[in-house]
């Protein structure tokens, strides 16, 4: 093998440490900025502790009348609202309650269920993803007002009451 070729291998290999290196240093160094840093800008969600739960209010905070209202969505008016009762489906499909002309949007892509007081998103295993708050589900996530849910080109705010 040619001194060259050997040269420019070990430059890959010491390029590529050093960019793994970088990715980790980024990472951790995002992981220890406080919260209000990283939401760059945003207002955390009212009542929401630097320990990142939500309080409760008088002992129980009871999704009173849950709604999603479309903030942008192919084929829906802004400001429009679905009742979300004990639980509904959204996707492309005919068996879904809330219907997404969206082509990034599964057939059944997610659904949101009452689970007691708490009304629960839950990806069911679309192949692009539901995101909430612009973090991709990877299990069940409680909903609180004001949340944003994605599905593809389609985003819906969390409301109650």
């Amino acid at each position: 093998m040619p001194a060259s070729t050997v040269a420019l291998q070990a430059a890959f290999v010491a390029l590529l440490f050093l960019f793994v290196i970088w990715v980790a240093r980024s990472s951790l160094r995002d992981l220890r900025r406080p919260d209000e840093q990283r939401w760059a800008g945003q207002a955390a969600p009212v009542g929401q502790e630097r320990t990142g739960m939500h309080s409760v209010v008088g002992g129980a905070q009871a999704a009173v009348d849950p709604r999603l209202v479309v903030a942008r969505a192919p084929g829906h008016a802004p400001g429009m609202e679905y009742a979300i009762g004990t639980g509904a489906v959204l996707g492309r499909g005919d068996q879904a309650e809330i219907r997404l002309e969206d082509l990034f949007a599964s057939s059944r892509h997610a659904r949101l269920t009452r689970q007691g007081a708490l009304i629960v998103l839950e990806d069911l295993g679309s192949t692009n993803g539901t995101y909430l708050n612009e973090e991709l589900v990877s299990g069940p996530q409680p909903l609180h007002q004001g949340d944003r849910v994605r599905i593809g080109d389609s985003e819906f705010t969390f409301v109650t009451g």
